[in-house]
């Protein structure tokens, strides 16, 4: 085929006449045209002309010597490097079958001698113009071919076009690498055969792009086995869209990598993720370990009243036993306070054991009043040591949630300590406030309000990193353990600065039923 000729480009015509006036006559009428104008007066001189110049146009005489218009016509069709060039004849001959005979062989046009001027201007004119942009369009679909080439060719996944019955009529390179095998080998095969026996136990009505192909319908599979023609196998995931030909479904462009490295790193995120909850967990243990160190002396005091209490009563209902008349009455009563400070010993005793136990693994359905009353009594030990106290106030309304137990408690209790240590510290007689809302429709909201001396600036950014803390003795643990408990159960954890004073950390966890939907602070 020929180069592409610009709108600029000068347009080159071929007068091709055994008859020197007939050339002469040619040559002035379009000699001031802009047309580069080559003459030729036999067929092979025009032959070897039209093939070393590829002319837009060629003016042909039909009756020559030797090779006649139509003999040249036939070989310049026959010709790649000229087959598109616009044939013209020249005339005399004015019948209806010269002229068909002419269109049948390739020519454009017809001029019968003798000819007009303004008619050989204007019908050069036209098929120069209609050659040019052909051929323009012509090396922009050569050019757009070549970039589409070199665009699939450069893709790192394979890609496949198939025909209605499932046989591969493209493959790209990305293809023959992934299925060790040259792209020749591949085309001509059938999709199904040669790789989807792998799938033959799930049925050919499972097989990735089978729908596709029969029925039009796109088709996007991860993890699926797919065959080399070497015997092997591998994991990939395959993505297939109907081909059409307007309404008419002509087969399928499969798309598809090799996702074996993918599904081991998988793997490999999915054991680190499970390593570090287990290291989370333990941490969470540890620290609630480290927690009942602090409050130990605080819980021997809370255990040690009530077993005085039972030792007290029991000494009371040994003296009434002695006497010589029992006084049956006092005697029940008695034990009556004896079973109620066991019970009251028993109950810590329960709350700290609770609390000191690794969590079953999943989440449980949760009350957040009986949760928060539970961390209260919990928190008795520090309310007293730090001469302070603590007021709970649920919204009416609030659903229960979803969460771990143990770990919430954990948060909550961490949260009212510091509360607790930080109004104390303040010199401040008001009680930490605890409260639980609804935030928005699937999260509720729990706070916990102090009136201490409030944060420092900047601890927006520090508050909750690790080995951060504002206590002098802080290890610094404690709050991005609290934001690693409660992002874990699919919420999150911040603080405000109330304008009278102090500070108010919240966090959120979802109501049950909507926990796909993990909540943010609000």
């Amino acid at each position: 085929m020929t180069e592409a000729v610009s709108e600029t480009a000068e347009v080159t015509v071929l007068l091709v006449d055994d008859n020197p006036q007939n050339l002469k006559v040619l040559y002035e009428t379009l000699k001031d045209k802009g047309y580069r104008l080559l003459i030729a007066n036999d067929g092979e001189k025009a032959l070897d002309l039209a093939h070393r110049h590829q002319p837009e146009v060629i003016l042909l005489d039909i009756m020559m010597p030797e090779l006649d218009g139509y003999q040249v016509c036939e070989r310049l069709k026959a010709d790649p490097v000229t087959s598109d060039c616009a044939v013209v004849f020249l005339s005399a001959l004015d019948d209806v079958q010269a002229k068909v005979r002419g269109f049948s062989l390739g020519g454009a046009d017809y001029i019968s001698k003798p000819f007009q001027a303004q008619e050989v201007i204007a019908r050069v004119k036209t098929h120069a113009r209609v050659i040019r942009l052909e051929r323009e369009l012509q090396e922009r679909n050569r050019q757009l071919e070549s970039d589409q080439a070199r665009i699939l060719n450069s893709i790192s996944e394979g890609i496949y076009g198939l025909d209605a019955d499932g046989n591969i009529v493209f493959a790209n390179p990305a293809a023959a690498l992934i299925m060790r095998a040259p792209t020749e080998e591949l085309i001509g095969r059938n999709f199904f055969e040669l790789h989807c026996t792998a799938n033959d136990d799930a049925g050919t009505s499972q097989h990735p792009v089978r729908s596709t192909c029969s029925e039009g319908i796109p088709e996007n599979q991860r993890d699926i086995v797919m065959g080399r023609p070497d015997g092997t196998s591998f994991p990939a995931e395959c993505r297939s869209t109907p081909k059409l030909d307007g309404d008419e479904l002509r087969g399928a462009v499969v798309v598809f990598r090799d996702i074996t490295a993918e599904l081991e790193n998988e793997q490999a995120l999915e054991d680190a993720r499970a390593i570090v909850q287990e290291q989370r967990d333990q941490l969470a243990h540890a620290s609630r370990l480290s927690t009942m160190g602090e409050m130990a002396a605080g819980f021997a005091h809370e255990v040690n009243q009530p077993l005085t209490a039972i030792t007290n009563y029991a000494r009371v209902a040994k003296r009434l036993m002695a006497k010589d008349v029992l006084d049956r009455d006092l005697l029940q009563e008695t034990l009556d306070k004896i079973e109620a400070q066991s019970h009251r010993a028993s109950e810590i005793i329960r709350r700290i054991r609770r609390f000191m136990k690794k969590p079953a693994t999943g989440k449980e359905i949760l009350s957040v009043p009986a949760l928060l009353e539970d961390t209260r009594q919990f928190a008795e030990v520090d309310m007293r040591n730090n001469e302070g106290g603590i007021e709970v106030k649920v919204a009416e309304g609030v659903p229960d949630v979803l969460a771990d137990p143990i770990q919430v408690q954990q948060v909550a209790l961490n949260l009212i300590r510091n509360a607790l240590e930080a109004t104390g510290s303040a010199g401040a007689s008001a009680p930490v406030e605890v409260s639980a809302a609804m935030s928005g429709s699937r999260c509720v909201r729990i706070e916990v309000r102090d009136h201490g001396t409030g944060l420092p600036e900047g601890a927006e950014e520090k508050l909750f990193l690790p080995f951060y803390s504002t206590k002098e003795d802080g290890m610094g643990i404690g709050l991005s353990m609290c934001r690693s408990l409660i992002q874990a159960q699919g919420g999150d954890i911040g603080f405000e600065r109330p304008e009278d004073g102090g500070a108010r950390f919240f966090f959120t966890l979802p109501v049950a039923g909507a926990e796909g939907n993990p909540c943010g602070a609000d």
